[in-house]
This record gives C-alpha cells, structure tokens and sequence, in this order.
C-alpha cells in the first residue's frame, strides 16, 4: 500500500507555547509509523534553543605586597642545665643517709649524702697520734742540740785554758824553768780540747740534722692529719652549686667508691642552655656578612631567640646567644651553638626538645603573598595571576623564606599585581574570573 504524504508547512513551527511541533493532518499521523513520526516532528523545527551564557567565576584576590621583612630560621634544641656538676664518691665506703628530697631544690654546700665515717675518724685519730709522736721527736732533737752547744762551750773553755798553758810554759821551758815533759803534757792536752771542741761541734751538726729528720716528721704526720680530715670530709657529699638534683642512683646501704659512677646530678636550670646546630652553609652566610670576629660577636650578641616547646606553644621569655662550638662537626657537617633562656620558676628541665628561631637578616624589598596563594607541583611552583582584564594566567614563581603566613617570591611576580587566594581549585589558564578581595577567616 502506498502512502502519500503532505506536509502542511503553515502549520509547521512554533506551537505558540514555547515548543517545537510538526503540522500533521489527523489523517497521516495515524498511518505513520511512530518512529517516522518522531523523524518528521524532530526535522520540522526550524529552529534549536541556546543555553544561557555562565557568569564568571568568583576568586579572592590579593595585591603581591612589597616591603622590609625579617627572615627567620628555626633549629631543633636540646635542652640542657648550665652547669651538671655530678656527685660521686671520692672514698669507699657505705651510704648510711640520704639528705635531700629527689627533684627540689638545693643550695651551694647543702649536705646530700653520707658514707659511713667511723674508718675515716679512726684514720684521723691514728693521724693526729703521729702526729704528736712526730712533735715530741722534733722537742727531743731540739733539746739535743741545746746540750750539744752546751758541751761546745765547755769544750771551747777547756781548750782555751789548756791553750793558756802551752803559752805559758813555752818560754818557761826555753828558760829551762820546767822540764821539757811539763810542756809536752800541756800541748798534748791542748790537742785534746781542740779534738773535743770538734766533736762537740760535731754533736751540735747531729742534733740540727736530727731536728731537721724531725721537723720533717712532723709536716709528714701533718699531711697524714690534713689527708685524714680531707677524707673524712668526702664522707659527707654537699652540692657544689645551686640547683635541682636527680634522682639518687644509688640508694643507702650501697657500697660507693670513686669507681662506681655518679649517685646523682645538680644541675643548674636558671638560666638554662639550649643546644642546636646550623649547618656549614649557614654559619658561612654568616661568616661572609660579618668578616670580623668582632663583628659576628656584635651581631651575635644582639640575636633575639625565641623557643618553641615540643606542645607548639612559644617560651613567653626570650633568650640569648651564648657561644659557637670550635669546629665543624665532620660527620655531620654542621657547628653546634648554645642559646640561655631564663628560667624563673624552673618550668623548663635538661633533656626537653624545641625549636629554636631568631631572625637571622632583613630582606630589603620582599615580594609577599600568602601562602595558601602558592600552587606546589612536585617541587616547582606557580601563581595564578588576574590580569587587568580579569583573566588568570598561570605563573611559574621561585619562592624563598615564609614569613609568618606570607611567602616570599623572588621571581615571576611584581609588586602589586592580583594573586588568586580562594578559588584556586577551580581556575584554569585564560579563565575569566570576577575578582574579589581577600577576607582572611
């Protein structure tokens, strides 16, 4: 069967209620298939609707700021006490009491331990006891040498008269006025005194040398004396600084010698030093901007440190520069430096760990932006820049130090220029934008 078809074309078109339709008679819409008819329907528009064109889409923009900014650095710290004077034993013996409470406070001189001193006052009495032997030996000796010029003198006096003789009775035995044996009896007593006279000088010559062996004696029993006090001192153990002990590692009843380690550590907490290392680059940077010794002393003097505690709180005090280790380690390739923090209260203990942070230069002229601005890609980095035509570009930036919130681009922006802050997620190169100022939240 054969279908003639006829297209009323006046009432092909808009159906007066906004939608495309086809002007078929009843007729034929019957006998078409309905595929067909849906062809024709579909064809016989003479016109297609457009989709509304899509408003802009709205960033945050901030201007690149330009100015003077201090660049900060931050070093891991380990803290430590200024002074850690450990106590130990200087003699063996037994520890009969322990003086002080674990972790309080204690002065220069406070008692913190004993050792039993029964052997070492035994030891200082036996001393002492020499000692006095040793005096009564040095009073001997120099009454001997007392008794020993005594008896020069009388051999001195001897000699003199016996002298006398032989002068006398020489001419007389010249003269033949006594006999020849008179004059040989008073020249050979004359010798005898002489002999005596030495050897009362030689008795004198024995007691200064017995009281010479004596008085050395005697400052040897002194030593031994000296010796036994010292060691009967070591019995008490005293903190040798103020500061807070440890915790006794040793307790009474222990046998302690000076082979048996420390029984506690004093350390001194206020102030308190932090260690950290800069690496070898950084101490050069700091070496080449100030040549001098006197210079980087003057400019290391004026450091403001400041400590950031292992919760991410930050030390309310601030500190000081204290001293650079004299080499580089070589295993590590950096130099150790040492910070003073006061310490009031004793908040801060040896063997905490923080973060040590000082502004270390000023950058003249520093392009700024916040950091959530920064799109980081693997390493490299890129802006998203609005020009005047509110379009963004995709800029590759070199970024420096952070300061604060902000980051520092050295390359790829100038001052002023528009940055996208929020939205970043959703511009595209060439994407037109309606921009809007940054409200921090």
């Amino acid at each position: 069967m054969s279908v003639a078809l006829r297209i009323d074309e006046s009432g092909a078109g808009d159906d007066g209620g906004g939608r495309c339709s086809a002007g078929f008679s009843e007729p034929l819409r019957i006998l078409l298939p309905a595929a067909a008819l849906a062809l024709l329907t579909v064809s016989g528009c003479n016109r297609t609707t457009r989709a509304a064109p899509q408003p802009p889409l709205e960033v945050e923009v901030v201007n690149v700021q330009q100015k003077d900014v201090p660049i900060f650095k931050e070093w891991i710290g380990t803290l430590d006490g200024l002074v850690n004077a450990d106590i130990k034993a200087e003699v063996s013996g037994y520890l009969i009491k322990q003086d002080y409470i674990e972790g309080s406070f204690v002065r220069k001189g406070q008692l913190l331990f004993e050792i039993d001193p029964r052997p070492f006052q035994a030891a200082l009495d036996q001393a002492q006891g020499r000692l006095a032997q040793a005096q009564g030996q040095l009073e001997q000796s120099r009454a001997q040498l007392t008794q020993a010029q005594a008896q020069v003198a009388v051999a001195e006096a001897n000699q003199r008269r016996t002298q006398l003789d032989v002068d006398r009775y020489t001419p007389l035995a010249e003269q033949q006025a006594i006999t020849q044996q008179d004059l040989d009896n008073a020249t050979q007593n004359n010798m005898a005194a002489k002999a005596q006279v030495q050897a009362a000088h030689a008795q004198v010559e024995t007691a200064r040398a017995q009281i010479i062996a004596s008085t050395a004696s005697v400052e040897a029993a002194k030593a031994e004396v000296d010796t036994a006090k010292i060691n009967l001192g070591f019995t008490r153990l005293t903190s040798p600084i103020d500061g807070l002990p440890g915790i006794a590692l040793l307790q009474v009843g222990a046998l302690v010698s000076p082979a048996s380690g420390p029984i506690t550590t004093v350390s001194t907490v206020d102030p308190i030093k932090v260690y950290f290392t800069a690496s070898e680059q950084e101490y050069l940077d700091f070496a080449r901007r100030f040549p001098t010794a006197e210079l980087r002393q003057k400019q290391a003097s004026t450091l403001d440190l400041e400590l950031i505690l292992a919760d991410g709180s930050v030390y309310p005090h601030r500190g000081r520069f204290y001293f650079a280790d004299r080499q580089v380690d070589v295993r590590t390739g950096a130099i150790r430096l040492a910070g003073l923090f006061p310490n009031p209260g004793n908040s801060l203990r040896p063997g905490q760990y923080g973060r040590v942070r000082a502004a270390t230069d000023v950058q003249h002229g520093a392009l700024l932006v916040p950091q959530q601005a920064v799109i980081d890609l693997q390493g490299t980095h890129q802006l998203a820049v609005v020009d005047n035509a509110n379009k963004v570009e995709i800029r590759p930036v070199t970024v420096g130090e952070t300061v604060g919130h902000d980051w520092i681009i050295r390359t790829g922006v100038r001052p002023g220029e528009r940055v996208v802050v929020e939205g970043l997620q959703k511009v595209r190169q060439g994407m037109p934008v309606s921009p809007k100022p940054f409200q921090a939240k």
